[in-house]
């Protein structure tokens, strides 16, 4: 049955909002009327895919967020593991979900599996939704007959790689905080501060030191080309990031990455912690294996890794082995590898490449505490040394002028 989303009137009064499930909107009616509920409006649900055909039903709009993924993952799971059918625990869910887009696409999507469709068929009708790995995955979960432990596997998956994005985003936040209040900080001196005191020299009649006309210098073009220079970065900025919309430059972009240092190391980390997780999932779900790469590669955020994916694709087909395809690409660490090559030579693919991913998220959690390490410190140091710089600029000619007073 589709999903209905209704407004109506309560016995005070006030207009509550709902989804309910019906053949038709008069019955949805009927069930509000029942609920002595006074219906304002009742409209098939805004979850709707668009069919096959082309009719005009309404498309997803937004998604989950990964957090909700992995919840409503979570429950599904646990429900098909004590027995409930399917349909049941997606009502169930449903009935829980507080936010009414959610509910509705859960209904939706079981509206779907009460027509005769497979679960990883229903899903795929919300591509925007549920991503490639989790409609593969669930496919293979359906084909072995564990679906529960698929589902199971998808929402470790899910809470992981939202473990490790929230990790590399609070690593990096503070950081950039620093580095943005470092330069608010100098900017504000060398504005307003400094003009203030280096004023009173002006009528002085001796020439001011090398590093006071410097620094004079510096405060007079940032007073008169502050806010130019301002807008300059902000069009280069969003210029750039226009221009990163661009595969073939995108992709000169990440391979330069790769050639920075620390960074390299940051990024290749990064990169191989979310391949090798995924690749996992995938493998101890049954997906085949070339299957398994392709929708792999589409987690890695440089592009030069994502090409080498694809490349050593390839080579798997043409019948090279896992290990040997990824390691002709020199971007991938070298125990990753010999974890993989590990799991073929055992049959035991799966848990070698759970292993492997364990291993790189240590790694990634290893180089990110020693970035900061590095960082933080450095960011410091410049920030003392810029004000140091200033305060001497200042200081300077008043210890001159004590000079020739004495």
């Amino acid at each position: 049955m589709p999903a209905y989303e209704y407004k109506a009137l309560n016995e005070s009064g006030r207009e509550v909002k709902g989804v309910l499930e019906g053949d038709n909107a008069r019955q949805i009616r009927q069930q509000l009327r029942e609920k002595k509920l006074t219906p304002l409006s009742v409209s098939e649900g805004s979850s709707r895919p668009r069919s096959a055909s082309g009719s005009k039903k309404k498309a997803v709009r937004g998604g989950l967020s990964t957090a909700e993924l992995a919840l409503i993952t979570r429950q599904v799971a646990t429900l098909s593991a004590s027995g409930l059918p399917l349909e049941e625990a997606l009502s169930a869910i449903a009935s829980q979900s507080e936010r009414q887009k959610t509910k509705a696409l859960i209904l939706s999507v079981r509206s779907r599996i009460l027509e005769g469709h497979t679960f990883a068929s229903a899903l795929s009708d919300y591509p925007k939704v549920f991503p490639e790995i989790y409609r593969a995955t669930v496919a293979a979960g359906e084909q072995s007959g564990h679906l529960d432990a698929v589902l199971e596997r998808l929402a470790d998956y899910t809470e992981d790689r939202q473990s490790v994005k929230q990790t590399v985003t609070k690593a990096l936040m503070y950081p950039m905080a620093l580095v943005i209040a470092a330069i608010a900080i100098v900017s504000l001196l060398l504005a307003y501060v400094v003009p203030q005191v280096v004023g009173v020299f002006d009528s002085l009649d001796q020439e001011l030191p090398a590093l006071t006309r410097m620094l004079i210098m510096a405060s007079d073009f940032l007073r008169a080309w502050g806010l130019g220079v301002l807008a300059v970065i902000v069009i280069v900025f969003l210029l750039f990031r226009r221009a990163l919309s661009n595969e073939a430059f995108r992709l000169k972009v990440d391979t330069f990455y790769l050639k920075i240092g620390f960074v390299s190391k940051l990024i290749r980390a990064f990169n191989s912690a979310q391949f090798a997780r995924t690749l996992s999932i995938l493998a101890s779900s049954g997906v085949p294996v070339l299957e398994a790469l392709s929708i792999a590669s589409a987690v890695l955020t440089n592009r030069l890794m994502r090409q080498a994916v694809k490349n050593a694709a390839v080579q798997v087909r043409e019948g090279s082995s896992l290990s040997a395809s990824l390691k002709r690409t020199g971007l991938f660490p070298p125990m990753m590898l010999h974890l993989i090559a590990s799991g073929e030579s055992s049959g035991r693919l799966g848990d070698m490449l759970e292993k492997a991913a364990t291993q790189q998220e240590r790694e990634l959690d290893s180089v990110l505490t020693i970035f900061l390490g590095l960082f933080e410190p450095l960011i410091i140091l410049v920030m003392g040394g810029t004000i140091l710089i200033i305060v001497l600029a200042i200081l300077l000619p008043i210890f001159q002028l004590n000079q020739l007073v004495s």
